[in-house]
């Protein structure tokens, strides 16, 4: 299941790249299916998963990981950013991308493959607790401070906060939504969910250029160094000094080592932060986590996990 998600999402990425080089699709084609996925996909997905939230004290070492690596990457690359003269929107872009990884739909079925069923409650806790509320809260907060022109004050963000429909999808679903909604709600919205990352892999198969300019191959490579290796190392050391064991160890480095989300990187497009960098580092990030996902599970095996 795991190689098939990998495999929709390169197949639907190839297919974006072919219909922009054949120039099949109007220019704004892209824009359009980002808008699409952020204002109909992504509260319809919210609304499937956010009411089945349960939460377990013994979970807190788990949720705080993608936290604290969120924060290490803020960090990290705004003291980098002077040093390698990143322009504003790269490092709204590399924000975007490093923080949120595709934790949801790749890392549940890559979850399944590398550790069993047994640990898909535990990817869950990670992706809903960690980078889906992230998407919602800190995600928002990175889009309205680099992707504009002039960095907006207080009242702008928290205006474009509170208009951003996944954040009414997000309250509705944390305090009115049931739990099991009637079969045809619950049907349509998981059916809406479902072609999110087809529609999101298409549209930056559209934008996605292989060659990129000399200037933008140093912030590639830094932010697939962040994500695919230096972010889940960390994972690894916050996972072992919050004593987590067994599958819940395993779960918080390898969903740390996923590769960008997707929807990430269409809201980073969107926004006009640094378009081809953003989804340069989605399309090599799937390509080169085929090769690094394993090589983290060897690692952990190794360190008898």
């Amino acid at each position: 299941m795991a190689f098939d998600a990998f495999a929709l999402a390169l197949v639907m990425l190839a297919l974006g790249m072919l219909f922009a080089r054949f120039r099949m699709f109007p220019d704004s084609a892209a824009d359009t299916l980002n808008l699409v996925v952020l204002y109909v996909c992504l509260p319809a997905a919210i609304l499937v998963y956010v009411p089945r939230l349960r939460f377990d004290p013994a979970l807190v070492g788990l949720v705080a990981v993608p936290w604290l690596l969120a924060l290490a990457a803020w960090v990290a690359l705004r003291l980098l950013a002077p040093r390698m003269r990143l322009r504003r929107d790269e490092l709204g872009a590399l924000l975007m991308c490093t923080m949120l990884g595709n934790t949801s739909f790749i890392g549940y079925p890559m979850i399944q493959a590398l550790l069993g069923d047994e640990a898909l409650p535990y990817a869950v806790v990670y992706d809903q607790f960690g980078t889906f509320v992230m998407l919602s809260t800190v995600g928002l907060v990175v889009l309205a401070r680099y992707g504009g022109e002039h960095p907006p004050g207080v009242r702008e963000i928290a205006l474009r906060i509170v208009r951003f429909p996944p954040v009414w999808a997000l309250v509705f679903g944390l305090t009115l939504m049931p739990e099991q909604p009637p079969a045809w709600i619950a049907t349509a919205l998981g059916q809406l969910a479902s072609v999110m990352l087809m529609l999101v892999m298409l549209a930056v198969g559209m934008t996605i250029q292989l060659r990129l300019p000399r200037d933008e191959v140093g912030p590639l490579a830094l932010g697939l160094s962040l994500k695919l290796v230096l972010l889940p190392a960390l994972a690894l050391g916050l996972a072992l000094g919050f004593g987590l064991q067994g599958d819940m160890r395993q779960v918080a480095v390898l969903e740390s080592a996923m590769p960008t989300m997707v929807t990430a990187a269409a809201l980073a497009i969107s926004h006009g932060l640094a378009p081809r960098l953003a989804a340069a580092l989605v399309g090599y990030g799937i390509v080169l986590a085929m090769a690094t996902l394993p090589a983290w599970r060897f690692v952990l095996d190794r360190l008898g996990s």
